[in-house]
C-alpha cells in the first residue's frame, strides 16, 4: 500500500491510508496515551499523527522527537518524519523491543541521546504502553531517580500488562532495585553487571496474559 515516497499527492494518501489501516492509525487520531515524564523536558505518547505532533509541538514547546520503534518502511513513519521536519524538529530513532530483554548497547545509546537532546522532547513508540514506558523509566533512573518511579511508567495506566510477555521490562527495573540500587549509580550497573541473558532466563509471563496482548489485541 505503501512505497516510501510522499512527496507526491497520490503517494502521500497512500502513506495515510497504511498508516490508518494496516499501522491503527485510526486509534491514535483521538487517542495519544499522553503523559509528562519530566515538565519542560520530556513527554511520551503513541505514534503522533502529523496533526497531533503540531499541536504537541505548539503546547509544549517541543524540539526533539524520539522514535523508539525504528527505522520502519510505514506510512506512519513517513508521515511523522515529514511532520517533525515541517515543525523544526530533530527526529531521532532509538529502537527498542517490546518483548525482549532491553539491549545493553541500545541503553547507553538513548542515554547519549538524551544528554545531548534537545529539550523538550517526545518518546513515542506505537502505543505508547511499554518501550515509550521503559523509555520513560530509563530517563529517571538517568536523571538519578528510584527504581519505583521507573516501575510507575509502566502501568496499566498506559495499557502496560506487566504480566504478559512485555512483563520484562518490568523485570529489567526490578532487577536493578535488586543488585544495584544504593550500591551502584544505574548507567554503571547497566554497562558492569547487566545481563541480557540471565533477564530473559528468569522472566517468567502468563501465558493467559500473553495470548491477550500478543495474539487478541495484536499489540507491537
Amino acid at each position: 500500500m505503501f512505497a516510501g515516497d510522499i512527496t507526491a499527492p497520490r503517494r502521500r494518501l497512500a502513506a495515510w491510508m497504511d498508516s490508518i489501516v494496516v499501522d491503527h492509525a485510526f486509534f491514535r487520531v483521538f487517542w495519544h496515551n499522553f503523559a509528562t515524564v519530566a515538565e519542560g523536558r520530556l513527554y511520551r505518547a503513541n505514534h503522533p499523527t502529523p496533526a497531533w505532533l503540531a499541536y504537541a509541538a505548539r503546547r509544549y514547546g517541543l524540539r526533539t522527537v524520539i522514535n523508539l520503534r525504528g527505522a520502519r518502511a510505514c506510512g506512519s513513519d513517513a508521515l511523522t518524519r515529514d511532520a517533525a521536519a515541517r515543525l523544526g524538529l530533530r527526529h531521532i530513532y532509538a529502537p527498542f523491543e517490546s518483548r525482549g530483554a532491553p539491549h545493553r548497547d541500545r541503553i547507553l545509546n538513548l542515554a547519549a541521546i538524551f544528554a545531548e537532546m534537545r529539550e523538550p522532547a517526545l518518546i513515542h513508540c506505537k502505543s505508547g504502553a511499554d518501550r515509550a514506558g521503559l523509555a520513560a523509566g530509563l530517563f529517571i533512573l538517568i536523571q538519578g531517580g528510584t527504581s519505583a518511579q521507573a516501575l510507575a511508567q509502566l502501568s496499566l495506566r498506559f495499557l502496560h500488562f506487566r504480566h504478559s510477555s512485555t512483563g520484562i521490562l518490568d523485570a529489567f527495573f526490578a532487577m536493578y532495585a535488586r543488585e544495584g540500587e544504593g550500591r551502584k549509580p544505574f548507567l554503571d550497573w547497566v554497562r558492569e553487571e547487566y545481563h541480557e541473558d540471565r533477564l530473559r532466563a528468569e522472566f517468567r509471563p502468563s501465558r493467559i496474559a500473553s495470548l491477550l496482548n500478543d495474539r487478541v489485541l495484536a499489540r507491537e
